[in-house]
């Protein structure tokens, strides 16, 4: 089956997938391209979870400052390389994080570091279970997910603050 390219170009914008990965998800799901999409979302994943163990040592600190300037977090993201932490990707998913932060006021990173006793709903008190603000069909973790694919490198959200002025 011959796939125009086209539709590779097309698929890997949307997936942020290598040129290869996308031929092959398309032949694979014979030209169909939400499948082929699913597709590439599903190996995002096992690579993510494959990296998951990796040392993630460098990476940015980020800072979001709301209109009007009352409201804004810092986040800190770390991946494994300098090189990966000065990507356009990498950046992008940091300011996401913070505007996320900002917007929806989370408590912690993850549910592992809620105690016992919470009485909060995992969903919104941590980040990373949270439905994304720009896109509530995925959650932040998937957005870390996909940058990981993206990437190729493993990354996590050490710590973030969140100020509000009289908060």
């Amino acid at each position: 089956m011959k796939i125009p390219t086209t539709a590779i170009k097309e698929l890997r914008e949307r997936s942020g997938a290598g040129v290869m990965e996308c031929h092959n998800a398309i032949l694979e799901v014979a030209g169909d391209m939400e499948k082929a999409l699913e597709l590439l979302k599903q190996r995002g994943c096992i690579k993510a979870q494959k990296k998951a163990e990796r040392a993630a040592g460098e990476g940015v600190i980020e800072a979001y400052i709301h209109t009007g300037g009352k409201i804004g977090a810092m986040v800190e993201v770390n991946c494994e390389t300098d090189f990966v932490a000065r990507t356009k990707e990498f950046k992008e998913l940091a300011h996401q994080l913070a505007m996320q932060i900002t917007a929806m006021s989370p408590r912690c990173v993850s549910e592992q570091e809620l105690p016992e006793d919470a009485d909060v709903e995992p969903q919104l008190a941590c980040l990373l279970l949270q439905p994304y603000i720009r896109d509530p069909q995925k959650t932040i973790q998937d957005l870390i997910t996909e940058t990981i694919a993206k990437t190729g490198e493993n990354i996590k959200v050490s710590r973030f603050a969140r100020f509000e002025v009289g908060g």
